[in-house]
């Protein structure tokens, strides 16, 4: 939403004359209609909202935001809670990661300019560290690109962001992002790339050792949630990705964001940062506040959604994952419900029609997977390793694939389906591990990936096979198509997580 209606500023980047200097600044662009032009309305606008900010304890050292980025009345009483929590840091480098409304093109693009101009001056491009950045990958090039204006507009998700860190951290340099491609590889690459660029600062200035995250640089996401949904809609939408975020589970919502189940304008930038947090040791993510545009405009049948979370090195460690349980109830309704599926889909090679469960916990979101045995040996295994649709189609639809579609075995006929033994593995949010000696064998199950390949494992099959940790990891790793010791490669990703594991058999 574009916010106040008045007449806006062009934005191309022009020179300046500074000494003998010639510099090449990126002009405002929505000064006067996303936020005021006039230096004084716009910093009594910011006082005002950060004044009724009343912020939730924050423990730890904060290494990334999340910030939206409408007009300011609009999404402003948001965005002020994370400048709220900034207020009194001081950061020598902010980089802000925005997304391409306005242009297309395939890389992230670190503007090539000396700085950004808002109505409270100009902030000053770090120029060396964004060389430095542009040099990590092939994805991230150098550019002007997202950046200078267009005919269809001037990109306002990163400039937005720059008067609040402007008026609450004071000087600073900019490391200006803006991503042209949102996929999970690029996302990976920026983020895995800025982490590295800023740990290896910290070692060459004696900072720390390579585990040590800088205290001298923050990273801010710039991203808007849900649009054009009715109020209760939205908050529905959004609140999968609020608790994505709190369990800092960054693969499924990427997915959850590639084929818009979910929705983020900047889910690009959302995951690059939580890559890179975590890389410089944040362990916990906070969600501040939410709220749409229905609160503020208080029309509710067209609203977008807006978040403000906070990633930090908290000293206790990683939070406390959430226990996940079903009742005995729960889990036969699954059980047959996995049944009916399989016997509806070889039989009449058609989806079980479904009435929606009136069970909450069956209509929450969660990845699962359902395992067929015939005689004791695999006869099927297919599941949804995201959260992509309520459990109880997850069911549905997995029993049904894992019959018919699994490329492993020919397709259940009719007579087997009296044979058939059933079991469903529910999983928890998917979490990125950094250390090996993390997997506990008989808790986790892995996913592994690199690239467009990956492999999934069950909690139970390590212990089926008598593996250890080891012989575990390479058995994920070969499940991917990848060598088996992929994980040990830093291009390989590995995710760890637990299932609720329950059967039917005879």
């Amino acid at each position: 939403m574009a916010g106040l209606m008045m007449t806006g500023v062009e934005c191309a980047p022009h020179s300046q004359v500074r000494g003998a200097e010639i510099e090449k600044v990126r002009d405002a662009g929505v000064a006067g209609s996303f936020y005021p032009a006039d230096p004084a309305a716009l910093t009594a606008m910011m006082d005002a909202m950060l004044a009724q900010v009343t912020l939730p304890p924050i423990n730890g050292q904060i290494l990334a935001v999340v910030a939206p980025h409408a007009g300011y009345p609009y999404s402003g009483p948001v965005a002020a809670y994370t400048y709220a929590a900034l207020k009194g840091h001081k950061y020598a480098r902010v980089v802000v990661i925005a997304p391409s409304h306005y242009e297309a093109f395939d890389f992230s693009s670190v503007y090539d300019g000396d700085g950004y101009a808002t109505p409270l001056g100009t902030v000053p491009v770090d120029r060396e560290f964004s060389a430095k950045l542009a040099k990590m990958d092939a994805t991230i090039h150098l550019s002007e690109r997202g950046h200078k204006a267009t005919p269809a507009g001037a990109e306002h998700a990163l400039e937005v962001q720059l008067p609040w860190l402007q008026h609450v951290l004071g000087d600073f340099k900019l490391v200006p992002v803006v991503m042209g491609d949102q996929s999970y590889e690029s996302s990976r690459a920026l983020g895995v790339s800025l982490a590295k660029l800023l740990l290896h600062n910290e070692k060459a200035h004696g900072h720390g050792g390579s585990q040590e995250p800088p205290d001298d640089t923050l990273i801010v996401a710039s991203s808007d949630m849900s649009h054009y949904h009715t109020y209760d809609d939205a908050e529905k939408i959004d609140r999968k990705t609020l608790n994505a975020i709190q369990a800092y589970d960054y693969l499924s919502m990427s997915r959850n964001f590639e084929t818009r189940v979910w929705e983020a304008c900047g889910g690009g930038p959302i995951v690059a940062a939580m890559i890179a947090a975590e890389r410089m040791g944040a362990n916990q993510a906070q969600v501040l506040k939410y709220e749409n545009s229905g609160d503020t405009s208080g029309i509710r049948s067209r609203v977008v959604g807006y978040g403000s979370d906070v990633f930090v090195k908290a000293p206790g460690g990683k939070a406390a994952e959430a226990a996940y349980a079903l009742t005995d109830h729960e889990k036969e309704e699954l059980l047959a419900l996995a049944r009916k599926s399989v016997e509806h889909a070889v039989e009449k090679h058609e989806a079980l029609p479904t009435e929606a469960s009136t069970d909450a916990v069956l209509n929450q979101e969660q990845g699962a997977f359902v395992t067929l045995t015939e005689d004791g040996s695999l006869r099927g295994c297919v599941g949804f390793t995201a959260a992509f649709e309520p459990l109880y189609l997850a069911v549905r639809d997995a029993a049904a694939n894992a019959a018919l579609n699994d490329p492993r075995f020919r397709p259940v006929a009719v007579w087997e389906l009296p044979k058939l033994e059933y079991e469903i593995s529910v999983l928890s949010p998917m979490r990125h591990i950094l250390d090996a000696q993390e997997v506990v064998v008989g808790e986790h199950g892995l996913l592994m990936k690199r690239g467009n390949r990956e492999g999934l494992l069950l909690p139970q099959v390590a212990v089926e096979q008598g593996w250890d940790r080891v012989r575990f990891l390479e058995g994920t790793c070969s499940k991917a198509g990848l060598p088996e010791g992929c994980w040990r490669d830093e291009d390989t990703d590995i995710f760890r997580f637990t299932a609720v594991v329950f059967g039917r058999h005879k």
